[in-house]
């Protein structure tokens, strides 16, 4: 891994998570000169680009005014870590290669969390329709364990400061490119909910995502036992409560009574668990 370029004094960084074969979508937006630009690239999984040609990709974006680093790894959860271990400024905004952001909206949610001491915020997201990805609250409310379970990354701001301060990084046994590979967001808000700080829901409409994504795989026997995995990571000692008052809500959704009792029976398998 080359040496970081230093970033920029300014007061919010945009992190993207990416893989080989997808970082030439990684286009500077007229906004990148405002902020400090981090790009991770996770390299652990297989990719048909040659070492020649990431070197180059990274050499346009550091050109670009982006700085990157190079994981041997394809867990999404450790990338967003190393966004939040490389960030020089206070606040983070999480970015993928398939997501447009909309920075006014974001400096707006900065403005409101440096003033209300919020660690962090979750913003909007739509789809490439125009239309809201789902049921948003309409006001700025507190995050709990029962309002942030579909949380995405690309609508988080985190306060680094205060996270850091408080020890709360994404588990990296969850999200994309783990066996358990939804809920890393979930995760991360509920823990720095029990660490003291504190996480709203905030009305701006910070990002566009396309209509598809890690939470679309509904009732297989994969997705089941990988809701399963959060809740229990979520619930701990509850989490029995927890599987069975999600499993009546989203019955239809988990493939009938069968996928819902699969859900509830499901023993944890987590090592961040079972520790």
């Amino acid at each position: 891994m080359r040496r970081d370029k230093a970033a920029p004094p300014v007061r919010l960084t945009v992190g993207y998570s990416t893989l080989p074969d997808r970082i030439s979508s990684v286009r500077p937006a007229p906004w990148w000169n405002d902020v400090d630009v981090v790009v991770v690239l996770q390299t652990g999984g297989s990719h048909s680009m040659s070492a020649e040609a990431l070197l180059a990709e990274r050499d346009r974006l550091e050109g670009e005014g982006a700085r990157t680093a190079e994981l041997d790894s394809i867990g999404v959860a450790r990338s967003r870590n190393e966004v939040l271990r490389m960030a020089q400024t206070r606040y983070v905004l999480f970015c993928d290669d398939d997501v447009a952001v909309a920075i006014d909206s974001v400096q707006r949610m900065v403005a409101l969390m440096s003033a209300g001491g919020i660690a962090v915020g979750l913003g909007r997201a739509e789809d490439t329709n125009g239309r809201l990805r789902k049921n948003y609250s309409r006001r700025q409310e507190p995050l709990t364990l029962f309002n942030s379970a579909k949380a995405a990354t690309y609508e988080m701001v985190v306060d680094v400061e205060l996270t850091r301060k408080h020890g709360v990084w994404f588990d990296e046994e969850y999200g994309a490119g783990a066996t358990n590979y939804l809920g890393d967001e979930y995760i991360f808000i509920v823990d720095a909910l029990r660490a003291g700080l504190t996480a709203h829901a905030i009305p701006e409409v910070i990002a566009t995502h396309p209509v598809e994504s890690s939470g679309s795989r509904w009732g297989t026997r994969e997705d089941i036992d990988a809701r399963a995995a959060v809740l229990d990571r979520v619930f701990g000692r509850w989490s029995l409560l927890g599987k069975a008052l999600f499993a009546a809500r989203h019955r239809t959704r988990l493939g009938g009574m069968a996928g819902a009792w699969r859900l509830v029976r499901s023993t944890p398998r987590s090592r961040s668990l079972r520790r």
